[in-house]
């Protein structure tokens, strides 16, 4: 079943079979923001504290010019054709994170399951299709990147899956297929409990004031904690989050040859600098590389795409009982 409705003045579209609920805003980035699972009534993606302000509100304080987190209500985004930083490509600017998280994208109905998305990168002429269609207890996103230029084009791209509570909780648990932590240079809080700059064995990272922390166990918002982390040597392409409790997995699954690395954001209640002041979620991020498209370019880790030629891919987020 397909529904349209508005969502805080978005027009949405919920997505739905006997098993699961999917909520999609179209004109807000294609943006997941509700996957509901009906046979234990969970949403496990973050709904941030300060809620889906409406289109046209003034972006949250402290944002500056970085327009990823204007608006930003948690959920799933896709980043492409870059991701982190801002970069210039081919005399472009290209925003934090991308394009395509910040434009209007058009949709239709496939069938009573399936529908499908639109949006066009107009600073490197790539178009995104996302087929998304609900087998049983799992959402799976068909996405084919096209290029409608006639010249060599260049991307980097990634999912910005963060999930929140009440499904990430004190007592949840990490597993993914990766064995080596890499971290930033530098903190990007006070509040950062890992060292910089490290090469640890997963699930074991090394803390700034000495010891380990074993990664795989999710702290509670008491732990007053907030660190990006970076994930790669994948022995597989998936990622999950286990929480005991609920008896509920919520995992990942991708083509490892496409996204070899996962970004764990662990903003763990140590979220104080604005616009994310208050966040308490983990982000579990397939993305083809952490360098943003002009430094992956100059690396020679950026996808490249012929003129007129696609580049086809899939992703699966699936629930089922804990193990």
């Amino acid at each position: 079943m397909i529904t349209e409705g508005i969502l805080s003045g978005w027009p949405s579209v919920l997505l739905e079979n006997v098993s699961l609920q999917v909520t999609v805003l179209p004109t807000k980035g294609g943006d997941i923001v509700g996957i509901l699972d009906k046979q234990t009534g969970v949403d496990p993606l973050l709904k941030t504290p300060w809620g889906l302000a409406p289109p046209g509100a003034a972006p949250r304080e402290g944002s500056g010019e970085t327009e990823f987190v204007w608006n930003y209500e948690g959920g799933w985004q896709e980043l492409l054709p870059s991701v982190n930083e801002p970069a210039t490509y081919r005399g472009q600017r290209i925003p934090e994170h991308g394009e395509v998280a910040l434009l209007a994208w058009s949709w239709e109905a496939v069938d009573g399951e399936t529908i499908r998305l639109r949006v066009r990168s107009p600073r490197t002429r790539l178009s995104l299709v996302r087929t998304m269609r609900l087998q049983q207890r799992a959402l799976i996103l068909e996405e084919t990147v096209i290029n409608e230029s006639t010249d060599l084009a260049h991307f980097v791209w990634g999912h910005h899956c963060v999930l929140g509570p009440p499904f990430i909780e004190d007592g949840c648990r990490l597993d993914v297929a990766a064995n080596t932590i890499i971290t930033r240079p530098q903190p990007w809080e006070d509040t950062a409990r890992l060292a910089c700059g490290q090469h640890s064995p997963w699930p074991k990272a090394q803390l700034r004031g000495g010891g380990v922390v074993d990664l795989s166990k999710v702290p509670g918002p008491e732990a007053g904690s907030h660190d990006d982390v970076y994930l790669t040597d994948l022995n597989g392409g998936w990622a999950a989050v286990v929480n005991p409790r609920l008896d509920l997995t919520f995992r990942l699954d991708w083509d490892p040859a496409i996204f070899r690395w996962i970004v764990l954001w662990q903003p763990y209640g140590g979220a104080e600098a604005m616009p994310l002041r208050g966040v308490y979620a983990v982000g579990i991020e397939p993305w083809t590389t952490p360098m943003n498209l002009e430094q992956a370019l100059a690396a020679g880790h950026a996808i490249e795409l012929p003129g007129g030629e696609q580049f086809r891919t899939s992703i699966r987020a699936s629930f089922a009982a804990a193990s």
